[in-house]
């Protein structure tokens, strides 16, 4: 039923008044399973390719194909509606088609990270009921112990099946091999089960995925998502970016992060559009695979782009066929963000969102861009600021919690019911979902990010919050990256402290008491950083944002220990 927006208050929003004049403010989703997408595609385009991986054209028929036969595979194993199918592997053809595979089958997908350890997955394993999982060679050792203490089944392909010999685009020496798959269901074999496929009827609102997130916690979470929850934010990324048929997907966004999956698999698949992928990010792999395929579409997250400037060959480098640039998952730092639209002569559009919401609830308008905002909430979507510590709504340009609410809303943790409970907050009669981040709103309807909740900063009394001192250092010449985290003190309680990276060509000629003196100048007392460590890397997180969370508990282990 076509879903007609009657509210005025709706009308009433402050962003409104910068939404891009081509757009409708709410989308009509359709009622339909994820893998209908996949199947339209295929339908409309089938000889189109799908998917260039490491110059491995792959057509949306032959993945049809592919999915069909996984679907009919999983079933052969005895997988039945609503079972849990773990997808633990990297960036590639197996992971889309295993993806919609899955959902085809009936099954429930649970992303894996692929850089889990044994714990790590046995938490997953535990907590999801897992009945299955596909997985690739060099990942599957870490998985055999399982199909005896949690009797799953296992199957595993190589990806080095999708890689050609000659391919000039860089591969990582672990995925370009083949491995021998020991006790796991081959994923030759299980591509050409196509025939053992029964039709399943599966509906908008039926579970398809289960993504971990730790939020505020160190306990992982597994955040629902319904089919109607994952189309909408398929579409909703697809149409504000303008993405087409004719679009070619730079998909290197981790796709096990929601970001990735929706961004660089779910909306261009949406489209028919062409991803161009890689397993993981590699900067000389991605800089000629621009070139190579006139790549029009690339979503980011700041460190790629960091590690993209620092690239002593950049004035060299074509990028003219990019047409939209953007990312999200941190704040960019102002000087990266400016240093990258002086290369790329395109706005870089931010946005915002949380595995809770299927990817993002909050992007710029590409026509006008403010910089340092995470821009004004998508299609549907309602947001607002909030005292944390009263629930009361508050004013433009006033700091408190970012709360919202809109149509890739997740059904709740699984299993976890006062988790759940506890995530939402009600306001005027209607639930919130809070973000643990803080920020404000100003005038025009733009959000900011200030930082998160539980990461400020207290100074003697005096609230720092890391990323203004990031953005700081950024802005230095010889800084590559930066990470901003507390160390106790006596005397002030937390002290500020700078992990820095150096660029190559100044290590060695830059010291610590320049760099805090640098910092010295441009902010207030409280806020410039006392300590300044060099490392040789800052932590990422699987989906590559900075890993302020690990440090901070590495530095807390560090006071501990004296």
């Amino acid at each position: 039923m076509f879903k007609y927006i009657n509210s005025i208050n709706f009308f009433m929003k402050t962003w409104l008044k910068n939404w891009p004049q081509n757009l409708p403010y709410e989308l009509v989703y359709p009622s339909i399973s994820i893998d209908k997408i996949f199947e339209k595609s295929a339908e409309f385009y089938p000889d189109k390719a799908f998917m260039i991986f490491y110059d491995k054209i792959v057509t949306y028929s032959e993945a049809w194909n592919s999915i069909m036969g996984i679907a009919g595979t999983l079933q052969k194993l005895g997988i039945k509606k609503g079972d849990r199918i773990g997808i633990y592997m990297q960036n590639s053809p197996n992971f889309v088609i295993s993806y919609f595979g899955i959902i085809k089958a009936g099954g429930i997908v649970v992303l894996m990270n692929p850089m889990l350890k044994r714990e790590e997955i046995k938490y997953i394993l535990d907590d999801s009921k897992i009945s299955a999982v596909i997985t690739t060679g060099e990942l599957l050792n870490n998985l055999l112990e399982f199909q005896k203490t949690h009797k799953i089944k296992l199957i595993a392909g190589n990806l080095k099946e999708y890689i050609p010999d000659n391919t000039d685009i860089p591969v990582p020496a672990e995925i370009n091999k083949i491995y021998e798959l020991f006790d796991a269901y081959t994923w030759a074999e299980a591509i050409k089960n196509k025939e053992n496929y029964s039709e399943v009827e599966n509906s908008a609102d039926d579970i398809a995925m289960i993504a971990y997130t730790s939020g505020t916690t160190a306990i992982p979470k597994g955040c629902v998502h319904k089919n109607r929850s994952i189309i909408a934010n398929a579409m909703d990324s697809a149409y504000w970016r303008g993405v087409t048929s004719g679009t070619v997907e730079l998909s290197v966004a981790p796709f096990f992060h929601v970001t990735g999956l929706s961004f660089s698999v779910l909306g261009p698949i949406y489209e028919g559009a062409t991803m161009v992928t890689l397993a993981r990010w590699n900067r000389i792999a991605a800089i000629k695979a621009i070139e190579k395929y006139k790549v029009t579409h690339w979503v980011s997250v700041p460190t790629m782009i960091a590690d993209l400037l620092a690239y002593p060959d950049l004035d060299k480098i074509d990028l003219s066929s990019l047409r939209f640039i953007g990312g999200g998952g941190a704040a960019m730092p102002k000087p990266l963000l400016e240093r990258f639209e002086n290369l790329t002569k395109l706005p870089f559009v931010e946005g915002y969102g949380m595995t809770e919401m299927m990817g993002q609830t909050h992007i710029n308008p590409p026509h006008k861009r403010k910089s340092g905002s995470i821009g004004i909430p998508q299609f549907g979507v309602d947001a607002k600021i909030i005292d944390w510590q009263t629930g009361k709504e508050l004013g433009f340009n006033e700091i408190g919690e970012i709360v919202f609410k809109g149509p890739s809303q997740f059904s709740g943790y699984y299993n976890k019911s006062e988790e759940t409970e506890e995530a939402f907050i009600e306001i005027g009669g209607e639930k919130f979902l809070r973000s643990g981040d803080i920020g404000f709103m100003d005038d025009e309807g733009y959000f900011y990010v200030v930082d998160r909740l539980k990461r400020m900063i207290n100074r003697g009394g005096f609230k720092v919050w890391p990323l203004e001192v990031e953005n700081v250092l950024y802005s230095h010449k010889a800084i590559k990256e930066c990470c901003v985290i507390s160390t106790k003190d006596e005397r002030v309680g937390e002290e500020v402290k700078a992990l820095v990276v150096l660029k190559d060509e100044y290590k060695g000629k830059v010291s610590e008491g320049e760099l805090i003196q640098y910092c010295k100048e441009r902010l207030a007392d409280y806020k410039y950083p006392r300590i300044i460590e060099f490392v040789d890397e800052i932590l990422k997180t699987g989906s590559g944002k900075i890993d302020w969370r690990k440090m901070q508990e590495i530095e807390n282990k560090k006071y501990l220990e004296k």
